[in-house]
C-alpha cells in the first residue's frame, strides 16, 4: 500500500470516474487503473465498485477514510511549520438546511485556506456517505454515531403542512380535507415527511404526488398550488400572513438534526465544527420530535 495508490483511490471517489481522477491527478487513466490494481493486490480486496459514479467497497471505504485522515494531518503539519497548502473538506448537508440555516458556514468557509466540498443528500440518508469515507462531516437525522465519529445534537427544523387556499378548498368535503385525493408535493422518493404527517392523522391515504427535487422548487410548487407539502417554517416567509398559503392543521413536525464528524484531532475539523454549531444556534429550534 503506497501513498500514490491511496491518492488515486480518493481521487476516484471524489471525482466519480477513473478518467476524471486521472485529470485531477494529472496522470493517465491507465496509471490510475494500475495504481488501483496494485492497491487491491496489496490489501487482498476490491476497493472500488465500478460504475457512474464509482463508489468505494467496504474495504475501500476504510482506505478512503485513512487516506483523507492522512491528508488532513499532513496539511495540519505543514500549517504548523508555517508552510502553505490546503486539503479539501467534504461535507454532506440536506437541501433544506442548505437553503435555511447552513449558509453562514459557507461565509465562514470563504476565509479558510481549504476548499469546502458540499454533497447534498436527505438528512435520513447522508450517514451513508460518512460511513463510506466520502465526507468528513454530515448533517444528519441519525443520532447514533458512526464508528470513528462523534455525534452531537444541533437542534430541529420545523415543518408545517401548508397549501394554497384554492387547493385546500377544492379538496375540502364537509369541512374536512380529503387527504386521499388532494395531491402532495414531495422532494424525491426518500422524502417521507408528508407520509409521516398523514400517519399522525391516522390516515392511510396515498394521494397523487408531484415530485420536485430541489428545496426552493419544492416551495415554489406548493405556492403554485400543485399540491400540499411540509415546508420549513423559515421558507414560508410571510406567505401565511398574506394568505398566499394556509395551514392544513395546527400540528407540525420538528425534525431533529445532528452533526457527525470524524474523531480526528485536526484544527480544520475543529474550525468546521465550531462554524456548524454557531449556524445551528442561530438558525435551528431546540430539538423537539413532535408537535401539537
Amino acid at each position: 500500500m503506497q501513498l500514490d495508490q491511496l491518492r488515486a483511490l480518493t481521487a476516484i471517489i471524489d471525482h466519480g470516474t477513473f478518467d476524471a481522477a486521472a485529470t485531477a491527478l494529472q496522470i493517465t487513466p491507465s496509471a490510475v487503473s494500475q495504481r488501483i490494481k496494485a492497491l487491491e493486490a496489496s490489501v487482498g480486496h476490491m476497493v472500488v465498485q465500478r460504475g457512474i459514479p464509482c463508489v468505494p467497497t467496504e474495504p475501500g471505504a476504510v482506505l478512503v477514510r485513512m487516506a483523507r485522515g492522512m491528508a488532513m494531518l499532513e496539511a495540519d503539519a505543514h500549517a504548523s511549520l508555517g508552510e502553505g497548502g490546503s486539503v479539501p473538506i467534504p461535507v454532506v448537508v440536506n437541501a433544506d438546511s442548505l437553503e435555511t440555516w447552513f449558509p453562514p458556514v459557507l461565509f465562514d468557509a470563504a476565509g479558510w485556506p481549504d476548499p469546502l466540498r458540499l454533497e447534498v443528500e436527505d438528512q435520513d440518508h447522508s450517514i451513508r456517505l460518512l460511513r463510506h469515507g466520502e465526507v468528513v462531516g454530515a448533517v444528519t437525522s441519525e443520532p447514533a454515531s458512526v464508528n470513528g465519529c462523534s455525534s452531537e445534537p444541533l437542534g430541529a427544523m420545523r415543518y408545517l403542512p401548508v397549501a394554497t387556499p384554492r387547493l385546500r378548498n377544492r379538496f375540502r368535503r364537509g369541512g374536512r380535507i380529503d387527504w386521499a385525493y388532494m395531491p402532495v408535493v414531495r422532494f424525491n422518493a426518500k422524502d417521507d415527511l408528508q407520509d409521516v404527517y398523514l400517519a399522525r392523522r391516522s390516515s392511510t391515504a396515498r394521494p397523487p404526488f408531484v415530485q420536485v427535487p430541489t428545496s426552493r422548487g419544492f416551495v415554489v410548487a406548493v405556492r403554485a398550488g400543485l399540491g400540499w407539502g411540509m415546508v420549513p417554517e423559515e421558507q414560508l416567509e410571510d406567505s401565511l400572513e398574506t394568505g398566499e398559503l394556509v395551514l392544513l392543521g395546527r400540528d407540525h413536525i420538528d425534525q431533529p438534526l445532528y452533526w457527525q464528524v470524524w474523531k480526528l484531532s485536526s484544527p480544520r475539523l475543529t474550525r468546521l465544527t465550531e462554524s456548524v454549531r454557531s449556524a445551528a444556534r442561530s438558525g435551528l429550534r431546540r430539538a423537539r420530535t413532535t408537535g401539537g
